[in-house]
């Protein structure tokens, strides 16, 4: 695959395209993308060994890669689930298609109160028992950060998007995004640890030009933790735990 683009700055990325998708949008001079995307510190004195968790997508600007890109969101499926469960979200990150219902089940024996205030998707799911399970429909493309209202260190991250080329990096930030048919696209990154504008800045325009292979890498600056100190719904700190609140007991 050939990639022009007007300028690209050296950084890693990392795509997952689902095999039935790759099927489905087969076309002649569909190329695959061989993509890598790491962390950089700002004084590059060292690299961070996990890359993983790093989300690239490709919005298409021009046919056909439009038309392809409108038949495999179709087929994409809409319903998933973050699962509560030792006090943790099961997954951390999850990348899902605008329209998606996302269940949010309780299986910890106490209450969880699962809500985000943040851009992609707002919501509160209210107080719930464990068994329980309370659902979420994302409409529109955004990044939910996501939080329970009782236990500060449970977080997960929501990423809607109305591409299917997309995809999220593994620990070394390597990916192959299979049968991307030609044309322009958007390319935009996300990552837990840089702030919105560093990653805007990495937003470029590329093209796809034939089905030739090359590698597309990206560094991604390593500045922020953005689910390190959150606030509970109400914007105010945490109360203490307490043994004797039910919401605080330890998991078995």
């Amino acid at each position: 695959m050939i990639i022009r683009s007007a300028c690209f700055p050296n950084s890693a990325l990392f795509f997952m395209l689902l095999p039935a998708l790759a099927a489905s949008l087969s076309t002649a001079g569909a190329a695959d993308l061989q993509l890598k995307a790491v962390y950089a510190r700002p004084n590059r004195s060292a690299r961070m060994a996990d890359h993983s968790n790093i989300v690239v997508w490709l919005t298409p600007l021009s046919e056909p890669a439009l038309a392809q890109s409108e038949k495999a969101m179709q087929l994409i499926p809409r319903h998933y689930r973050l699962l509560q469960k030792k006090k943790e979200f099961i997954p951390h990150l999850l990348v899902i298609p605008a329209g998606s219902l996302v269940d949010f089940p309780n299986q910890d024996p106490f209450f969880h109160n699962v809500f985000s205030l943040f851009d992609g998707r707002r919501f509160d799911l209210g107080l719930y028992e464990a068994g329980a399970t309370r659902g979420v429909r994302f409409d529109r493309a955004g990044v939910s950060f996501v939080f329970c209202n009782i236990h500060p260190q449970m977080s997960a991250i929501v990423i809607t998007l109305k591409t299917p080329f997309s995809g999220i990096t593994d620990r070394a930030g390597n990916i192959t995004l299979q049968e991307i048919p030609p044309g322009r696209y958007s390319l935009e990154v996300w990552a837990e640890r840089s702030l919105p504008n560093s990653l805007q800045a990495l937003t470029r325009v590329v093209t796809v030009l034939d089905a030739s292979n090359s590698l597309v890498s990206i560094e991604v600056p390593e500045n922020a933790d953005l689910l390190s100190g959150h606030k509970n719904k109400y914007g105010k700190d945490y109360e203490p735990t307490t043994t004797g609140n039910p919401g605080y007991l330890r998991p078995d």
